[in-house]
């Protein structure tokens, strides 16, 4: 009975060896999984920032020529230069004039 009851112990610590061991590789497998999500993420996010600065400077240069093109244009706009400029309905000659041709 005695060695009947130690053969059950060892397979009793096999199972339970072999049970840890399953376990101990789905956690580490998990943790590859989260650390490539991880990573995953953080390349789309880098490609996503470089995007976006590389719109900011788009929109920057944009700014900067439509800034000099009002600033030449303001030089010259018979709107801003009339002495009657409160008056609320501008004449049409002077308001076509500053239009885009």
């Amino acid at each position: 009975a005695y060695v009947f009851q130690g053969h059950e112990e060892d397979d009793r610590k096999v199972r339970r060896r072999e049970k840890n061991r399953v376990a101990a590789q789905r956690s580490r497998k998990k943790q590859t999984q989260k650390a490539d999500k991880l990573h995953e993420e953080y390349e789309s996010l880098e490609q996503e920032n470089t995007s976006l600065k590389r719109e900011i400077g788009k929109l920057t240069d944009e700014m900067k020529h439509l800034s000099e093109v009002l600033k030449d244009h303001e030089k010259i706009c018979p709107l801003l230069h009339c002495t009657m400029n409160f008056v609320t309905v501008p004449r049409p000659d002077a308001l076509t004039s500053c239009l885009p041709r």
